[in-house]
């Protein structure tokens, strides 16, 4: 999108977009029940519709803030096991599987896997291949400071 075509909207369009947002607060403050959430996205949808922004742009503005969310969590993630490699526990389980533990990131896999579990700070980053060196390093570490009993 783009914020020139926005302004341009906007200045041309100030008086329908004041007049709605007056009726909008009305909604909101008067009726009490989950007619006034309805009237409220009516009023938020006609208001996108009639400036020309598409169901698709928005769409896609979602899942540039999505992509660019998990690529940002994923940097965080690789850079936080490089941090505490050193406080990571290795946890063995049965059937090979495995927990890595550090105070910020937790790893789940099963040995002889390619691929393993990221989540970091309570947030899943989904299957990450052990192919990455970070991810191997910080595996081979947990390893080195000893493993503890699983629970």
């Amino acid at each position: 999108m783009n914020i020139e075509v926005i302004k341009e909207f906007m200045i041309q369009n100030w008086l329908v977009i004041v007049v709605a947002l007056i009726i909008l607060f009305f909604v909101l403050n008067v009726v009490k029940t989950v007619l006034k959430w309805a009237i409220a996205i009516i009023i938020i949808a006609a208001l996108l519709i009639y400036s020309g922004i598409s169901i698709d742009q928005i769409k896609q503005t979602v899942s540039d803030v999505q992509s660019s969310t998990m690529d940002t969590l994923k940097k965080e993630a690789t850079n936080m096991m490089v941090k505490e490699a050193s406080k990571a526990t290795y946890a063995k389980g049965q059937d090979g599987q495995f927990t890595i533990t550090s105070p910020n990131v937790e790893i789940k896999g099963t040995a002889g896997s390619n691929k393993v579990n990221v989540t970091l700070r309570g947030i899943s980053l989904g299957e990450w291949n052990l192919d990455n060196e970070t991810i191997r390093t910080f595996v081979e570490q947990a390893r080195g400071n000893g493993t503890v009993p699983a629970s």
